[in-house]
Formats: C-alpha cells, structure tokens, sequence
C-alpha cells in the first residue's frame, strides 16, 4: 500500500483563535508568527486567492490521487501548497515556474508549470532507499546502512490496544523475541534480540527515545505518540552504543512537527476483554467427587462432607473472580506552523479495567515539541512529556480461580462471607479471600517527567555541531492496607505499608557532524562525548496495629518496618564513527568508542569497544543486468558491544550497617569486592543480504550472525566461612548464532485492489563455552564443573537448569520421567545402569539428572496478510513459535494424582489417561487420596512442548473521503486480538509473561490468563 501524507487543513482564523485559547502554556502553532517569520499561512492563503496554477498529481502506474503532495515553487520556499484529498491544488505563481513536487514513497521531480490545469505523475519510490533510517546518534538512508536492522513505521505497531511499547514488537522483527505482559492491565513485556548474550545479568535491551538513552525500560511512552522504531540488532549498529549495546538497541522517534497549517488529529479506541484459559480446565464439582470416587485408596476418605450430595456442590470459583474487561485508549494531537517555529502537541487517555475483578488502570500522558529556528544555521528544539499512571488493586485472586476446590463457596446461606478456615468446607485449612477483599486493597501512583533542550548549529556547510540534553525524573508512590479482621493483618492487629521511590536521571551528548562528498565520494563522521547518571532514593515503610478503617500511619500503634536507601551510578563515554560511499556502490563504516562505568573494578573501569562493517550495492554496477531487480546489497560486518553489572558497587567490600546486637547497632561484612571485574565483551560477526524485485512486489532480508561474549559477568558462589557466599566475577564465554529471514511484497497491486504478504523467521542456537573454575578435592585441582540453577517456583521441587561447557544456557536438568508402570500404577523415572545406558525405578531418591531440553524455541517470528479494495482495507497478524520448553509448575499441584487433595484438579487432555488396573497403558499414575508416591516431584513429566500458533490480530476498516466536510481522513474500523491459539501446552498460554522484563521458562500455579479483545476505533484527521 503506498505511503502516503495526510494534507494540512484549511483552518479558518476563528479556529485558530481557538487553538490558541486551548493552548496558551505552549509555544506557538505558527498562528502568531510575524509577517517577517517565514509563515507557510500567508502563501498559502495568497495562492487560494489569486491563484494562477492549478492542477492534479496522481499515481503514475495507477492514476490514483495522491493526497498531501508537497509542492512548492523552486528558490522560494515560502510559496508553497499541498495537494487535498483528490490529490488537486491550486498555488499563486506564474507560468514557467519550476516546482518542485514531493511526498513520502515517491520519487521528488521537478515540473515546468503551464497555464490551465496541470496533471503531474509521480512514480513510486519502489525500493525506498532514499527513506531515512533514525538510529539514534545519526540519521541514514536505507541504501547506504551496512548493519542489521529492521525498521517498522507507526502503522505496523498499532494493531493491538496496549499501554506497552515493547507488546508491539511481538513477531514483527526477525530476531526479535517478545515475552508479553501478563494481561493484567498495564504489564510489560520482556524483549531478547539474538538470543541471551550473559548469565544472570540484565539481558534487556537499550532503549533510546529521540537520541536520548533511557534504559532498558521505555518507561511510561505512549503508543499513540510513536512515528517509527528501529531495531539495532549486530555489532555494526550498535557498538556505537558501547557499554550498553550487548543486548541489541531498539531506537524510538517520536511525532514531531512540521511546517503548514494547523494539522489536528484524533484516535480512539474502545472495546472489551474476555478471559481465556487457554488448554487448562479444572474439574466441576462432579467431576472432581468422581475423581474422588476413583482413588486406589477409598477408605481414606473420611472427611464429613464426603456423602453422595457432595457432588451436587459446585461453586465457580472462576465465575467469581472474572468480568468482561472494558479498555479505552483516547489521543489528540495538533501541528503546524511556520518553516520557522513549528509545534506538536499531544495528549492520551488509556484506562483498562482488568477482566480479572477489582484491577483497573489509567494512564494520562503529553507530549510536546518544537522546531524553531531563529536563522538559517540554528535549530532550537525544545521538548517536554510527562505521564501519570494510576492502579487501584482490589484485584480477586487469580490463584484462587484454579485452586480453590468447587465444594466449598465463599459465602453462606445468607449471602456473607464465610469465616477463614471454615469448618463447613471441605478445605478446612484454608482462607477465604473474598472475606479479606471487603477491606484490603491497594493502590500505586507513577509520575515520569522528561524534558530535552536540543540544538544543531551548522558552522560550516560541512560541519554541524548537535547537543542532545535531557533530564528524567520519575516519582513512584505505593500504599496497602491490610485490615486487623483480614488473615493478612490478624496476627500483628492489622498493616499499612507505604512506599517511595525517586529517580532521576541526566544525559548529555555533544557532537560534531561531518559531511562531505566529492565526485563519487562521500564521507560522514562523528565526534561526540556522552554523559549518563542515575541517581534513586526509596523509602519503605510499616505500620502495625490500628482500629479498622484508619489507613495512615500515623495511626498504628507500633513501627514494624523502616527501610531506605539511595542508589547512584555514571557512565561516561567518547565515541566516533565514520563512513564513506563511492558512487554507491561501496560502503564501508566504522566506530570505536571508550566507556567508563562507576560500578566496574578500579583497575578496568574503562574499556574500548569497536565495529567495522561494509557493503556492496551490487544492482548499482555498470555490469548488473538482471532483469526485475531493483536492489540487491550484500553486508558484512565485526564489532563489539559491551555490559556491565546491575550491581552498583561490585567492585568494593562492603559491610551492612543494619544489623544490629541487643539493640545496638552493629556491621558485618556483605560484599567482597573485585577490584578486577570488567566489561562483559559481545563480538558480532554479520553477513546478510538485502534484496527488491519487480518494483518491490517482493522483498527479502537475509542475515546470518555469530556473538561470542566474553568475560561473562556471574555472581559467583564461594565459601560462606566469612559471611559472604558470592562475589562478582568475569568467568566465562557464550555463543550464539543465528539466522534471521524476512520476505514480503504485494500479490496484487492495481488502482483499487491490493494484496500484500509479509513473514519473518529468526533462529537462534546458544552454547556455553567457557566456566568458571571451582575447586576439585578429588584431584586437587581447579576444574569447569557445572552449576545448578533453581528458580524456586514452588512447594514440592522444581525444574533446574544447568551450566555446562557445550550446552545452552537455559537447558532443563532433572529427572526423567519413566511413565507409570503397568502393573501396579506407581509413577517411574529413569537411572543410570552404571554401563552408560539407563533403567527404570520406582524410588525418586534413586532416579539421576539429566539434560532435558531447553526453554528458548528452535524458531519463532510471525505473518501477516494485508488486503486494500478502494476505501475498505483488512488485515490478519499471526505469531509463532516452534520447539523450545515451558516447565508447567502449576501440573505439579492441579495434575498431582490427589497428593495435594486440597486443591482443585485439572481435567485429563484428550489422550491422557488414568491407571485404574493391572496391564492399563496410561500417561498418568493411580490416583491415592493425599497420595505419597511421588508422582508429582519435579521431573520432566511436567516438560512440555511450547510450540504454538496465534492468531494475534484481525482488522477490519473504512476509509472515507470527506472533502465537503474538509476532513482529510477519517477511519472507522474494528480490531479483535488474540482471538485463536494453536497449541498442545496444556497449560493457560504457551507464551508465558514475563517477570520483571526477563523472561522466564517456568509457570506458576496462579497466570493471569490471556484476554481476547474486540476493539472498535476512530481515527480522523482535520
């Protein structure tokens, strides 16, 4: 579908009068600018008058309008139009002059203009590689990038309704692996390019938004306010990044201003969320009493409920806690002015109620920038935007819809809710939520302020100074109540908790620009300094003992808990890039820049990290010939990129104050420092292929990579007869390589139909090459023995992971399930026979560890179709992802063979059975009530296949034309999201959310389960 941009409307002087009224805190709209301020109005209000040419500019291949063509008269900008919604235009200038008519995804002409009505064809830019590419430090054309990169415009980003940034990168950039957010309004997601480059540090990527590095978090951005992003992805995109380029660098450019008339635009969205629970059912209450029924050991049941009637008890505990979730996400933004001084401004409104009951969200946020250039070397572009993000958790327990068994209801036979541990459940042990949810809750409040002070100044017509300036701050506020009545505050007479923290950060980056070309050279480069701080207070604090219904501190009678601290960290860097093009055919780039980081050891704070790329634009040689292709570039890059640790002071002993003796206070010893410890090193080596044929009806992109870090920074385990059982060391090397692919073009292209296909796979294979070494008393030597890792998830054991020299960092390690045995029903596993094969056992002390597959896929990405018939359009966006390992935790407690008789079960998949009898074949054991054999131990009967399908979003729209109404667009369609998923996992989702930005390969007994959305929404332009 062709690019195309919106005409500027005609807006009439009272209406900007009121513009300026609703604004007046904001620098102006162009609607104040002075006679002598180059305004684009006053031409373009002299060429409605007295216009002397007039005409249409249409699509050359399908004659189509093409609406927001900029034309202007050739050496006086001032006189200018863009064309309106039948592509027609109408400019005061004579005869004979020259204009110069353009617009995004077509190639720029010049015209002589003639008397009468003119009609002027523009060819598409098939291959776009004019388009420019944003990549933070610097800007470039598509043709001369020699790195891997992928770049999505706004409008492939907004087909699902999210507050996170990082949800809408899922399956749209080979190479690129999202973990989303849990449905719980306002979760974010965790993002991996190319695979985990280190151990157990941040594997994040950077974020920069507008030329500023923000982190690895984009913090509070709205999605409405995003034009494109760009994903960095090898070393010869983002080594220029340094000490935080390790794990890829997603680059975000945000609307800005243009000159023209006042532009207002409008989005809105509304729709509703419906709970789906994926594979996993649990039992009704007849299920679960035939379940009962059916033990191997009925004698046991003895509780006094178990009566026949028991089985005509059936509360819906998942009824209960669930709702249809109501999602509203409203944007207004304005633009316009002189080729002087330009603004936008932007404001939103998200609010989503979650479908799980009593957790709803909001989001306010602004945006506001300007251009203004006083002369013609100098540009002022000041910015500033902020967000508020509120919560209110009365939130139902989502645990609590699967395990809470359906012969027991939360409230008696008058309405009320049941005591804790009630003696007329079944689970006498347990406590019922609802009774607490009547006075417990909590809420959190987050403010984020950013404001950026940039200027370029070009002292030479080869050199251009640029400043970036920006400063963050961020005010976290979280408050709970936890009434003296609730099992949560009974025993210390009730709780209120209260939380600060503050964040504040500072960046700097100065740079001189170079440009310069002869002939057939071109040579550009960069020379800059960059500063970045970070500084954080927190403030935690309890409270306990109150009368109910007071929720301050001030009223509880004892301090339970005070807790502060303050956290700093700089970096400092010097950097420089180079690159150089003859004719355009040869490309060639390089950076080097030197980091130094305050939480690194004193003796290698700083390090040197480096790229060097090329390519060839071989469809550019004289010789090339091939018929139908427009572009074919080959790339080859080597670098390195560099991470550091997310603790602040490894590099130093350190001692805990807060201890203390018989009250007093005292030190011990907590950290021992590493005076050594350095950067963690990534080195990349790229090749890929570029490629468009047949005026870009198709497209591929092609790369093959290989990272190899080392120094790998680990938290490594040590003798505890000190006190201390860890210290930060580098211990190690990693590898992974990959292969990314993506293909695209139109199937049909003509004036009124056109079909479009898009697809993108990445793989990524990872290995462990090198460990730290650890002393062997056997020998007497130190050697890479390999180290255990649990991630603690539940009660009754859990899956391990493994670090060994040869394997993938994430690869499970435990026991190996055997199946149940057909005799007797008993679970099995396998052990070693002691002659390199295995046997089975029915002992689970007896069984061994074994590598058992790991949690990253084999290959993932997506596809979509596009299909466009004059003003309708559809779409269709699915994601995938094949092989790879999801641990379900929560089987050992719902799928448990009645070992935990407490809880709810899960109803058996199509092809599971149960043992019942002597020679059944069943996947699952005898079932026992409270049963001992272990079945449920942590093994690889819990491993499950991860694979999956989805059907992320389809998309239904109209476009209408309005002309009389002077709407330059306006867009009516409706979206349903996450609407099918193919998979055999038999848990809730196969994608599972991530926690605290890092994905995890392990679930828990209690997911927010997915929603599926059907979104209705405007958009219209004025």
């Amino acid at each position: 579908m062709k690019n195309q941009l919106l005409p500027f409307a005609r807006a009439s002087l009272r209406k900007s009068l009121v513009l300026a009224l609703l604004l007046p805190g904001l620098l102006p709209l162009g609607l104040q600018a002075s006679p002598s301020s180059g305004s684009s109005a006053q031409p373009e209000q002299q060429s409605t008058n007295s216009a002397k040419l007039r005409g249409q500019v249409v699509d050359a291949q399908s004659g189509e309008a093409i609406i927001g063509a900029s034309i202007t008269v050739k050496g006086n900008r001032h006189l200018g139009t863009v064309t309106d919604v039948q592509g027609r235009y109408s400019l005061g200038a004579a005869p004979g002059s020259v204009l110069v008519i353009s617009c995004i995804g077509y190639q720029t002409i010049e015209v002589s203009a003639t008397s009468g009505s003119q009609t002027i064809k523009l060819k598409e830019n098939a291959r776009t590689l004019g388009e420019l590419v944003v990549l933070g430090y610097t800007t470039q054309r598509k043709e001369s990038l020699t790195g891997a990169m992928i770049s999505l415009k706004d409008s492939k980003l907004k087909d699902l309704t999210t507050p996170s940034v990082a949800n809408l990168l899922n399956g749209k950039a080979p190479g690129v692996y999202v973990a989303p957010g849990s449905a719980q309004p306002g979760s974010s997601a965790a993002v991996v390019i190319r695979g985990q480059a280190t151990l157990n540090g941040n594997t994040r990527p950077l974020w920069v938004i507008d030329g500023v590095i923000v982190g690895d978090d984009p913090g509070q951005l709205s999605p409405q306010d995003i034009e494109a992003v760009t994903v960095l992805k090898d070393a010869a995109s983002t080594a220029i990044y340094g000490s935080a380029g390790a794990n890829g660098v997603v680059v975000v450019t945000t609307k800005s201003s243009r000159s023209g008339k006042v532009k207002v635009s409008a989005a809105l969205r509304a729709g509703v969320s419906i709970l789906h629970n994926g594979n996993q059912r649990m039992m009704t209450g007849s299920e679960l009493y035939d379940y009962f029924a059916s033990v191997q050991n009925p004698e046991a049941l003895k509780f006094d409920r178990w009566k026949p009637e028991l089985r005509n008890d059936n509360f819906d505990w998942w009824k209960l806690a669930t709702r249809t979730g109501v999602t509203q996400d409203y944007s207004l933004s304005m633009q316009g002015g002189s080729e002087s001084l330009n603004s936008f401004f932007s404001i939103g409104y998200y609010k989503e109620q979650g479908a799980v009951k009593g957790f709803d969200y909001q989001r306010f946020n602004f945006r506001s920038k300007t251009n203004y250039r006083p002369f013609e070397a100098l540009t002022i572009r000041p910015s500033i935007s902020g967000a508020m993000q509120t919560t209110d958790d009365r939130q139902y327990s989502v645990t609590a819809m699967y395990s809470m068994l359906p012969w027991d209801s939360p409230y008696d036979k008058d309405g009320k809710p049941v005591p804790h541990r009630y003696s007329g459940w079944v689970n006498r042990t347990g406590t019922n939520y609802i009774r607490d949810l009547q006075w417990n809750h909590g809420d959190a409040r987050n403010y984020e302020f950013m404001g950026s002070l940039d200027l370029d100044l070009r002292l030479t017509p080869w050199l251009t100074f640029s400043s970036v300036n920006n400063l963050k701050y961020v005010h976290h506020a979280s408050r709970s109540y936890s009434d003296p009545r609730s099992s949560a505050g009974e025993s210390v007479n009730g709780r209120i908790t209260e939380y600060r923290a503050e964040v504040l950060r500072k960046y700097t980056n100065q740079k001189l620009l170079t440009s310069n070309s002869w002939d057939k050279h071109s040579l550009n480069g960069l020379l800059a300094y960059e500063y970045n701080d970070y500084w954080g207070k927190t403030l935690d604090a309890y409270g306990i003992g109150f009368i109910p219904g007071f929720e301050v501190l001030d009223i509880t009678a004892k301090p339970e808990r005070a807790r502060g601290g303050i956290a700093e960290w700089a970096v400092q860097s010097v950097f420089a890039n180079a690159r150089y093009s003859y004719d355009g055919r040869y490309l060639l780039e390089g950076s080097i820049r030197r980091d130094g980081a305050s939480n690194l050891g004193s003796n290698a704070k700083y390090g040197t990290l480096f790229s060097i790329s090329g390519g060839w634009n071989v469809h550019r040689e004289s010789w090339f010939h091939l018929q139908g292709v427009d572009q074919l570039k080959l790339r080859l890059s080597y670098g390195s990129a560099g991470n550091r640790p997310e603790a602040l002071y490894p590099q130093y002993d350190l001692y805990s104050v807060s201890a203390n003796y018989d009250g007093r206070p005292g030190m011990l010893i907590s950290q021992l420092g590493n005076p050594d410890l350095t950067w963690e090193r990534t080195y990349t080596t790229g090749f890929g292929i570029d490629a468009s044929l047949w005026d870009n009806r198709l497209h591929f992109n092609l790369d093959l990579y290989s990272k190899k870090t080392d120094n790998i920074l680990y938290n490594v385990p040590v003798t505890g007869l000190i006190g201390v059982t860890n210290i930060y060391r580098n211990i190690g090397k990693m590898d992974n390589r990959g292969v990314e692919f993506a293909i695209g073009g139109d199937v049909i292209r003509s004036k009124d139909f056109t079909w479009s296909l898009d697809a993108n796979l990445g793989h990524n294979a990872n290995k462990l090459t090198d460990i730290f070494r650890q002393y062997d008393a056997t020998t007497g030597q130190f050697v890479a023995k390999p180290v255990i890792i649990g991630d603690g998830t539940g009660i009754s054991g859990t899956a391990s992971r493994i670090l060994e020299i040869g394997s993938p960092i994430d690869t499970y390690y435990m026991k190996e399930w055997a199946g149940v045995n057909k005799e007797d029903g008993r679970p099995q596993w396998y052990k070693d026979d002691g002659k390199g094969g295995k046997v089975v056992t029915k002992s689970y002390a007896e069984a061994d560890y074994y590598k058992l597959g790991n949690a990253a896929p084999k290959l993932f990405g997506g596809f979509s179709t596009n299909l466009r018939w004059r003003q309708l359009d559809f779409a269709l966006a699915f994601g995938y992802s094949l092989g790879g390992q999801i641990y379900n935790y929560s089987r050992q407690e719902y799928d448990s063979d009645l070992a935990y008789a407490d809880r709810n079960q899960m109803v058996l998949r199509p092809g599971w059975s149960r043992w019942q009898k002597a020679g059944d074949e069943a996947t699952h054991p005898r079932a026992l009530y409270n049963n001992k054999d272990g079945g449920n131990k942590a093994s690889s009967r819990y491993l499950e296949d991860a694979s999956f399908l989805k059907l992320r979003s389809l998309s239904l729209g109209y476009n209408f034309s309005l002309p009389q109404l002077k709407i330059q667009s306006l867009r009516l369609y409706v979206n349903a999201e996450n609407l099918l998923t193919f998979t055999k996992y038999s848990g809730v989702d196969p994608e599972l959310p991530s926690s605290s930005g890092t994905v995890m390969g392990t679930t828990s007994p209690g997911v927010y389960p997915p929603v599926r959305k059907v979104v209705f929404g405007l958009n219209l332009s004025l």
